[in-house]
């Protein structure tokens, strides 16, 4: 099964199930994350910055194509709640913009 392992959140590698959003595979994986509009793509919170794999995922969609072009999201930045991961394993960290106040994340 496909995974996700993000460097700064306690825990090891979220399995990712076929079909799951990134952010769907997170919250099964009991974690907190960010995601002010409902997972609906309108904002950026949920947000993920990949250090490696970002081949590996679907293409962007177009409301990250959207906040691409306007500077809201990096390059090497997807949209947890709009991403896909059919195989292989991503690695990422919680930017620290979208850090929660009552998580202990480690650098």
């Amino acid at each position: 099964m496909p995974t996700l392992l993000v460097q700064n959140l306690p825990g090891g590698a979220i399995a990712v199930p076929p079909g799951a959003t990134l952010l769907a595979a997170i919250q099964a994986a009991g974690h907190d994350w960010l995601h002010a509009c409902g997972a609906r793509g309108r904002c950026t919170t949920c947000r993920v910055q990949v250090v490696r794999g970002l081949e590996l995922l679907t293409p962007p969609t177009g409301p990250e194509l959207r906040y691409q072009a306007a500077g809201r999201l990096l390059p090497t930045e997807r949209l947890t709640c709009q991403t896909h991961l059919p195989a292989g394993e991503v690695v990422g960290r919680v930017p620290d913009a979208t850090k929660l106040p009552h998580i202990p994340y480690s650098e």
